[in-house]
């Protein structure tokens, strides 16, 4: 009886144990967000999603939208002037004077770092010239990225029109786009920003992120935005970089949004690698007579996988058929000639092209380097 209760207590033990760890356990069923979605950041790769394209309200990850427009606009050093609207926003705050003047810049940082809905409405009016005039601008970058499951009524997010909602897939593309740019990058990943003091004051406003994952929570954490209304619950989007893995991840209307974020990435970091295939090693087994030697990828093909996954990679290379008339002058060739595939079994998964570059004459070559050493210059090349 006694090893029978011993066996019963370390099945117990195990199963608690095994219940508080992160991964794929926990990822599928554990986690606290009506919608939630991680996805790798470069290939778009989705490795987990829950109810990932319903719409719902998103608070103040509006404001990821708001800042990379403000980025793109190349206005950052631009003073702007705070209006009365943007002063009397509801909500969360940097506490905005009216008539105060501020870089752009800086408002980006309180927008992202501290959530203000007063810098929102003044990066609006800057940028968009109003801000209704901005909200289009918003809806049209919207569309341009793929997001068809979103419509944006106001830049901060407040529960204030009907008509403002996303999905956790179409915030996770939002992120993808913007974390391609240095500088949202730079903001995002800020922990602590010191801004310009309020007209008449000393010193300088301190701005802590409020991005608790970043701060103190998930070493890995490199970015993001929270957001609440009572109307959208807690709301939240975040990236996390390791051992050359970059994931963004999404949860929307979540009792344990933190919690729910760091078994996404322990899930994702524990399954996927990203497998590299290098392009100089693509070329360098084009076995074309014409082609060898002369071809250049554009970059490495990439895509993450599981480890069973590793072994159902293929890489496939198409190219143009060579012309007579490319071979009696190669110059003649066009520069794009073909590309190459990586298919995980049947599907495409990422391609690069792959470019011409005709040999150089190597009579002027040997002209030009003994005109060098003739000079006592020299060439490497």
């Amino acid at each position: 009886m006694k090893r029978w209760k011993r066996l019963v207590w370390l099945i117990a033990l195990t199963a608690g144990i095994m219940s508080c760890l992160p991964g794929k356990l926990h990822a599928m069923n554990g986690v606290s967000a009506k919608s939630a979605i991680l996805i790798e950041q470069h290939s778009g790769r989705i490795l987990f999603a829950k109810d990932a394209h319903t719409k719902r309200r998103i608070a103040s990850i509006t404001k990821i939208m708001t800042a990379i427009l403000a980025i793109e606009s190349g206005k950052l050093d631009d003073t702007v002037t705070v209006s009365a609207r943007a002063v009397w926003t509801e909500g969360s705050s940097i506490y905005l004077r009216q008539g105060e003047k501020m870089k752009l810049r800086d408002l980006v940082y309180g927008l992202m770092l501290r959530s203000g809905n007063d810098a929102a409405v003044a990066i609006a009016e800057h940028v968009g010239g109003s801000v209704e005039g901005f909200v289009f601008l918003m809806n049209e970058k919207a569309a341009e990225i793929g997001m068809r499951d979103t419509e944006f009524a106001n830049p901060h997010g407040l529960d204030d029109a009907e008509n403002h909602y996303s999905t956790a897939y179409d915030m996770a593309l939002l992120m993808q786009y913007a974390m391609k740019n240095k500088e949202f990058r730079r903001i995002s990943g800020t922990k602590v920003y010191r801004a310009p003091a309020p007209p008449g004051e000393d010193g300088a406003r301190v701005w802590r992120n409020k991005n608790k994952l970043l701060t103190s929570l998930y070493e890995y954490c490199t970015g993001g935005k929270t957001g609440y209304t009572k109307r959208a619950h807690r709301t939240l989007v975040t990236t996390a970089s390791k051992d050359g893995i970059d994931l963004v991840a999404v949860t929307l209307d979540a009792s344990d949004d933190w919690n729910d974020h760091i078994a996404m990435y322990e899930y994702g970091f524990s399954n996927y690698r990203i497998a590299k295939v290098s392009g100089k090693r693509i070329v360098k087994r084009i076995s074309d007579p014409f082609y060898k030697g002369r071809l250049r990828a554009a970059r490495d093909l990439r895509y993450p996988v599981t480890e069973k996954e590793m072994g159902e990679l293929r890489v496939k290379v198409y190219l143009l058929k060579p012309r007579d008339e490319w071979k009696e002058n190669p110059n003649r060739a066009p520069t794009a000639v073909g590309k190459a595939v990586l298919y995980l079994r049947k599907q495409a998964v990422d391609a690069v092209p792959l470019f011409y570059e005709p040999e150089k004459d190597e009579s002027s070559r040997g002209f030009f380097s003994q005109a060098f050493r003739f000079l006592g210059v020299r060439s490497d090349g």
